[in-house]
């Protein structure tokens, strides 16, 4: 029993070791009220996706996102913000249909996507918008 420990262990270490070596990405980020401004102003490139549970198009849009941040790795964070939770940013953005995704450089707001749009045209948009 214990030598399998010791093996599980070992092998646990040299995982965590390996990792460690590797860059680390981000994924999907959770933005809330309260770390809203810290995200939009330590990232050159961001894009929120603001979102509600209930929200059908919504959770079509979720994967998007996610393929979009493995795909813009180190280059555009990329963040998820539930709106029923917090009504005061959606306010403050105007955000008066979901899904709406927000794109922020530097900390300004430079472009804005409402809707459930296919993957390419929302690539396109933020390539566009980022001028990448």
């Amino acid at each position: 029993m214990d030598d399998e420990l010791f093996r599980l262990r070992e092998k646990r270490l040299q995982e965590l070791a390996a990792a460690q070596k590797r860059p680390q990405r981000e994924g999907v980020l959770v933005a809330t009220r309260v770390n809203f401004s810290d995200l939009v102003t330590t990232r050159p490139y961001l894009v929120i996706d603001c979102w509600a549970p209930w929200c059908g198009p919504c959770r079509r849009v979720g994967p998007v996102i996610e393929a979009l941040a493995d795909e813009f790795a180190g280059r555009i964070a990329f963040a998820k913000l539930n709106t029923d939770e917090n009504p005061q940013v959606a306010a403050q953005y105007r955000i008066s249909a979901i899904p709406t995704l927000l794109l922020f450089s530097s900390g300004m707001l430079v472009g804005q996507i409402t809707g459930a749009y296919p993957i390419d045209s929302i690539r396109q948009e933020i390539v566009r918008t980022f001028r990448l």
